[in-house]
């Protein structure tokens, strides 16, 4: 399939999808920091766009898409934002809705955070996609039982024409792993440590994990351990020397980017544009379960449905 990634950052969803064997065909953002990365890692162009902005859709409408991706901006939905859906960049959920409306690619899918199935944007941008025929499947998936060595949970809304609805629901349940990965399923014992610090949002959590237990939710945030850290009753080692935070570097390895993939930038940047990126893994975890469906016979898909109502 064709495919067009709006809100592209730095290329997570882009590379999981292409890693699926998906045809990305342009990419879209506003960050230029996540743009200049975007552009040394993919060989097709990424466009700066600001999709407030447009109500001319006709440069996504000239590329013939079967499918467009994309995670709006989560930050007035999220736990670490303000919470607030009406602070403007929640409205780019509900421009997203409007690109597939007008566009009408067979296919779209849209990641969030958690927090969006709360919002009345989440609401209109669905009666959107209805009013225009797409069938919705709708789920909160927990990273680390989609090959990603993190306990991210993150919302997709997948849209299909003329579909029913929950068509996908099958496909993402099945194939989840039956235990969460670690990051020392992922990566052995490549980090050289067996603990490190991850800063909380309160000292009323954690700080110290453990390599062989999934990553807590990447941030944008990575800071060192502060020289006055008390111990928390859920560490998972004592504080010492050997303690230490994520590098940059480990942290893009735990969203699951390649080894070989080429981050370009400031550390503050960098961090921030990691932390806000989908961990290539899941992004491709929800493109294989798309092409399963594709590749599955109507009949065997009407069997599946059924399975679901018992």
């Amino acid at each position: 399939m064709r495919v067009i990634d709006l809100f592209s950052g730095c290329g997570g969803l882009s590379l999981g999808f292409q890693n699926a064997n998906f045809e990305i065909v342009a990419a879209f953002d506003n960050w230029k920091k996540a743009i200049e990365i975007y552009k040394v890692n993919f060989d097709h162009p990424i466009i700066e766009t600001d999709l407030s902005q447009i109500d001319n859709y006709s440069v996504f409408q000239a590329l013939k898409p079967d499918m467009i991706i994309g995670g709006p901006p989560c930050q007035d939905f999220s736990s670490a934002g303000k919470q607030n859906e009406d602070n403007g960049k929640g409205d780019l959920t509900v421009n997203f809705a409007e690109v597939i409306s007008s566009v009408k690619p067979e296919w779209f899918v849209m990641e969030n955070v958690e927090r969006i199935t709360k919002t009345q944007k989440l609401i209109d941008a669905k009666k959107i996609f209805k009013e225009n025929g797409y069938g919705l499947t709708s789920v909160v998936l927990n990273a680390s039982y989609c090959n990603v060595p993190q306990a991210r949970k993150r919302y997709f809304l997948i849209g299909h024409l003329n579909s029913s609805d929950n068509f996908l629901d099958y496909y993402l349940a099945k194939n989840q792993n039956k235990k969460q990965m670690t990051i020392s399923d992922y990566l052995g014992n490549s980090l050289g440590i067996e603990n490190y610090y991850r800063h909380p949002r309160s000292y009323q959590r954690r700080g110290i994990f453990s390599i062989h237990e999934p990553s807590p939710t990447i941030r944008g945030v990575n800071r060192p351990i502060p020289s006055n850290y008390k111990r928390h009753v859920g560490d998972t080692a004592e504080v010492d020397e050997n303690i230490r935070a994520l590098t940059t570097i480990e942290r893009s390895y735990i969203q699951t980017f390649p080894k070989d993939f080429v981050f370009l930038g400031t550390k503050t940047d960098l961090e921030q544009i990691i932390g806000n990126a989908v961990p290539v893994n899941l992004a491709k975890f929800v493109a294989d379960c798309i092409n399963e469906y594709v590749q599955t016979s109507p009949k065997n898909r009407l069997v599946y449905q059924s399975e679901l109502s018992f």
